[in-house]
């Protein structure tokens, strides 16, 4: 599996910009990757590469007051470890890639794309380049609860553990060795 280049990333991330979502990557530095997610979730976080980021809420009011807006920081970051743990479910790479393109649609439901099967196979390529920064090894967390790992994310995801503020958030959560990232869409 190649890695991605800066240009390649910044084309397929781009496929969020239409939709109220957080992407971005930054390094890891604790051996409980949850504590680097805390930073992602900060808004001044930028890309460890300094490559593009997607973050609708930068420089918006509700950020200012708030770093973290939309997400909630519960409690103390060692108990937040086990909370937000306890919200994610491990998923395997080919469920991500469909995660990532299903997370790319206005309602975050493939079904209701009119025109998917023919952007299908470029969103999926997208995601393959998403996924290629985080090499074999890496591990994939969704917040769509215990069935995430055979969960068809093709059909309509009506089941999430939230994580924010906001009426409905999903997301996924990208470890490898040396970067964790991010990608939630929120509606």
């Amino acid at each position: 599996m190649l890695e991605p280049d800066e240009r390649s990333w910044a084309e397929a991330i781009g496929m969020y910009e239409r939709r109220a979502t957080i992407a971005k990557v930054t390094s890891r530095n604790y051996r409980n990757w949850v504590h680097d997610l805390r930073t992602l979730m900060h808004g001044g976080t930028r890309d460890v590469r300094g490559w593009r980021t997607v973050d609708r809420w930068y420089g918006e009011l509700d950020r200012l007051e708030e770093p973290s807006y939309p997400f909630v920081m519960p409690g103390e970051p060692v108990g937040q470890a086990n909370v937000w743990k306890s919200r994610l479910s491990q998923i395997p790479r080919r469920q991500a890639e469909r995660y990532l393109v299903a997370l790319s649609t206005p309602w975050i439901d493939v079904t209701k794309e009119p025109d998917f099967e023919e952007r299908r196979e470029g969103l999926e390529t997208k995601a393959r380049v998403i996924l290629s920064r985080f090499p074999e090894g890496s591990h994939f967390f969704a917040n769509t609860g215990h069935d995430s790992a055979t969960r068809d994310y093709y059909q309509r995801v009506s089941g999430w553990n939230p994580f924010s503020v906001r009426t409905f958030d999903f997301g996924l959560v990208l470890v490898s060795e040396t970067e964790v990232g991010m990608v939630w869409s929120f509606r």
